[in-house]
Parts: C-alpha cells; structure tokens; sequence
C-alpha cells in the first residue's frame, strides 16, 4: 500500500484487450484498489494482484449498479486511506464517460489523480469496421456527439438540425440507439440529404461486432430489421461509402463464430488471444482448477540428494512454476541444481524453464509424455540415470512407465492438484447454456470429465446452438469420446495452433 493514496482515472478502450495501454497494465498490476465499468474487458481484472480489492460499478442503458454519487466517494474515501486506486472507465475517461466529474470531485476532495487515456469507441468502431472518420477532401471534420439527454436540462440538449447543416463532416454519434429514428430525421430536418450514408456498429473491436449500413432516410428500419442494440456508434457521412472496400476485421477467418475453450483461467489467456486475433468471440469455461500441493516430504527427501539426479522432467508450465517457487525457498542460486539437465513437453513449458535462463535439453516435437518418454530415451542416457518427474494429482503413467523400462530410476515429485472447477453460477457459463456456440475446445483430459460431470449445469437451453467438438489430442480425444462426445475435429498435433487451425478448417466447411 502506499504512503499517500491517488486515483488513477484509466481509460480500458473499447473491447479488444490488444488496445488497451501499456500505462493502463502497469497501473492495474499495482493497484490496492480496482473499482470497474460495464464494457471493461474480464481480462483486466485478471491482471490485479491477489490483495487487489475489486468493485463493479457497471453502468448500461436503463441500469445504474452504483449511483455516480456513490462511486466518486468510493474512490475517495479509499485514496484517502492511502490506497492505490485504479478507475476503470471503457473506453476513454474524458470521452462521454463521466471521468471530468470525477476528476472534479477528487481535486476539490484534495485527492492526487492521473488521468491515462484509452482508445474511444468512436476511433474503434470505425477502424474495426473500415469507417475512416476523416478523409481529405471529403471529410474535414469530426463531430462527437451524445444522444443520451436529460430531458429536463434543455439548455444541454443537442440540436441536431444544426449538424444537419454541417459540410464535409463525420457525424459519432454515442448513446444514441434509443433515440436512432428521431436523430436521423432531425438531422434530415436540418437538411442533410437523405441518401447520405450512414452506419450503426455495435460491439466494435470484439468477435461479436455487427455493423448494419444504409442511409439516413432507411438507417433506422435497417438497424431494427437487424435487431442491433447498445452499446453501439452511429456513424453519419460521406465515409460510410468505404465500408465494405476497407473493413478488415470482419472479414478475419473466426469472425462472428462463438468458440468456447475449457482450460485454467491462467491457462486460457493464450488461446483466447489467439482466438480474439482470428475475430473469434470467446467464451471462457475455465471447468478444471490447478494450484499448488507440494509433497513436502517427498520434495525435501528429493532435494537433499538433488547432485545424485540426471534428468528433471515436466509436463506443464504449472510444474514449472512450482518446482521453482519452492527451490527458490530453500536455494539461493540456481546454480544449486548442479548438473541437472532439463527436459520438457511443450514450448509453453519450455519458455517458463528458459526465464531461470537454462537450457531446455530434450523437447519432442509432438506434445506428449509417451512422445517426451521417447525423446529421452533417444538420448541413450537413460540406463541407471536418475530421473524427477514433476507431477500432479493426476499420474504420468505412461510416461514413467516408459522411462523405468528403459532401466531408469525414476522418483516423482507431486507440486500441483487438479480439480474440477464448478461453474453453475458462472455468468459466461449461463451465457453458454442460453446461446451455445460454434465450438468448445478441450486441450487436456481432465477438462473433458469435468464437461461431462457437470452436465446438468452446462446443458444448453432449447435453441441454443449445439458446438462443434474439437481435441487437442490423442488423449483428450480418447477421453471424450468415452463420454460420448467424440470429436467434430483434432489438432494434426498436440499444441494450441494445430487446435485452431483444426478449428478454422472445420468451420469454413460449415
């Protein structure tokens, strides 16, 4: 906690966590307080330490969690206990959403406060829907504007015949979807030609994004047809004609699927990335839990004859992490490890044992243990070598096995349990039940029981969409298909790209 408690007023952009600043990450990382919007991106609270006090304060049309009121002492108050308080505001602060009153309140409060831009929806939604704001000799200015207006304070409320009147401008129009038909033909009002283009996104920046385009006079029928709602940017001008020339984003390979992935929440943020940067929409089921059991025995016991071994072995970047966290209790050099040499399943794991700086010695091109148990043995060092398998709950069977025919000695080394995660009142979970998906992975066994366990709590209400099945592996693939759910499609081989790709042709087939 620090000395002298500030707010840092920080703008988290419109959706795609790849937007968001580096500023902004550094500030949620530090924080002892995280008080975030509706539109915030899951991720971003992910990014607290574990001490971080969290509080959502969501705001959306016709629904207030916490009066504004309540939210600006909430920051004070907690400042002025010393605190480090990160405001999360999607979005930009300063751009519609509410930051100049706080930023008010804190300075008359004698509160110290940052303000760290984000990227606006506005600036978003026209780059991910290939609407450039501006455009030379045909669009020379910007006007932002609100549609949200406070019925009784009419000296505030936009006149919109006037920017009807505009030339060689863009029109941004936010918080405007309820008011959409009276907008448009106030600005027709003003005298702006019917058949001037126009254009509603909504959700910009995300795998859901939908934008519906026309022209002032139909706009609003279009939108309706197409049942868009907030949040979403009303574009008028000239520049909407480029739509369809220009938009990238929604033409990506994944664009619009739902895809549902089933790993650990740390683990998932790599394949949600992944995913995200194909235009997918991503669910997270995070149905298995990994943390730390160290067999203290058996891990002291191993340690204290650790110059007697030749080989450590891991299957995971968890193992990794644990076996270091706990030899770094005992150990102050890494050069303890003697001449241990490294090996590994996966380039995830090998980059984990790579940041200690050492050298991964034996990595099989297929991601398995049966694949690592013959690359060791490849070696020709395995005939009475001594070998650590690091392990969790759930045995290396196969792999041991493997390693003690071909005359090694082999100890296991228990760090971390695996569990099943219970996700019936999980939001995204319901989100699951109620709409399905187009897809749902499963990178690893354990996630596949923990699916069909929780059956009754992940069963899909009438209508949803029933997923594609897809497998990491020869593994995962057994298990599910013990299950009953055999897989629509498997990953030519068992790592995270093979799996999208096996992904994304399948889909293409429809």
């Amino acid at each position: 906690m620090s000395s002298s408690g500030i707010v840092h007023l920080v703008g988290a952009g419109p959706g795609d966590l790849g937007l968001v600043t580096f500023r902004a990450k550094e500030l949620i990382s530090a924080a002892d307080v995280l008080v975030y919007d509706y539109l915030v991106h899951p991720e971003l609270v992910k990014w607290c330490r574990p001490e971080c006090e969290v509080f959502y304060v969501g705001k959306k049309a016709g629904f207030h969690s916490v009066p504004q009121e309540e939210i600006e002492a909430l920051l004070v108050t907690h400042a002025q206990a010393g605190k480090k308080v990160v405001r999360l505001k999607g979005g930009d602060p300063y751009i519609f959403g509410r930051g100049g009153e706080e930023a008010r309140t804190l300075a008359k409060a004698g509160v110290t406060f940052e303000v760290v831009p984000g990227v606006t929806a506005a600036i978003a939604a026209g780059a991910y829907a290939g609407i450039p704001l501006t455009y030379r000799n045909l669009s020379t200015s910007l006007v932002l504007l609100t549609g949200h207006e406070d019925p009784t304070k009419k000296e505030t409320q936009v006149d919109w015949r006037s920017y009807g009147a505009l030339k060689n401008a863009t029109l941004a129009i936010y918080m405007g979807m309820g008011r959409l038909e009276f907008i448009l033909a106030e600005l027709q009002a003003g005298g702006l030609a019917p058949d001037t283009p126009a254009a509603v996104v909504q959700w910009a920046s995300l795998g859901r994004q939908r934008s519906v385009t026309g022209t002032v006079a139909d706009l609003a029928k279009r939108v309706a047809e197409a049942k868009l709602a907030a949040p979403a940017i009303i574009f008028v001008g000239e520049v909407v004609r480029d739509h369809e020339a220009i938009d990238w984003f929604e033409h990506l390979p994944l664009f619009g699927r739902r895809v549902a992935i089933t790993r650990t929440r740390d683990q998932n943020s790599e394949l949600r990335e992944k995913l995200e940067a194909l235009g997918a929409e991503v669910l997270e089921l995070p149905l298995i839990t990994i943390s730390k059991n160290v067999d203290k025995h058996g891990f002291v016991e191993i340690l204290a004859e650790l110059g007697s071994y030749d080989w450590i072995v891991f299957t995971s970047a968890n193992g990794v992490r644990y076996f270091f966290e706990e030899f770094l209790r005992g150990f102050k050099d890494i050069r303890a490890l003697g001449l241990l040499r490294f090996a590994c399943v996966g380039k995830a794991t090998a980059r984990e044992i790579e940041k200690h700086h050492i050298r991964v010695e034996c990595m099989p091109e297929t991601a398995t243990g049966a694949s690592l148990a013959d690359a060791l043995i490849e070696t020709g060092s395995l005939d009475s070598a001594k070998v650590i398998v690091v392990t969790g709950n759930l045995n290396r069977d196969k792999l041991v096995k493997k390693l003690e025919a071909a005359r090694a000695i082999v100890d296991r080394m228990a760090l971390y349990q695996t569990e099943k995660n219970d996700l019936t009142h999980d939001p995204v979970a319901d989100d699951f039940r109620q709409h399905g998906a187009d897809a749902i992975l499963f990178a690893s066994s354990s996630a596949a029981e923990s699916f069909y366990a929780q059956g009754k709590a992940l069963r899909l209400a009438d209508g949803a969409k029933q997923p594609l099945v897809g497998s990491i592996g020869e593994q995962t693939t057994e298990t599910l298909t013990e299950q009953g759910m055999p897989p629509d499609f498997v990953a030519a081989k068992p790592s995270l790209d093979a799996l999208i790709a096996a992904l994304t042709q399948r889909l293409a087939k429809g």
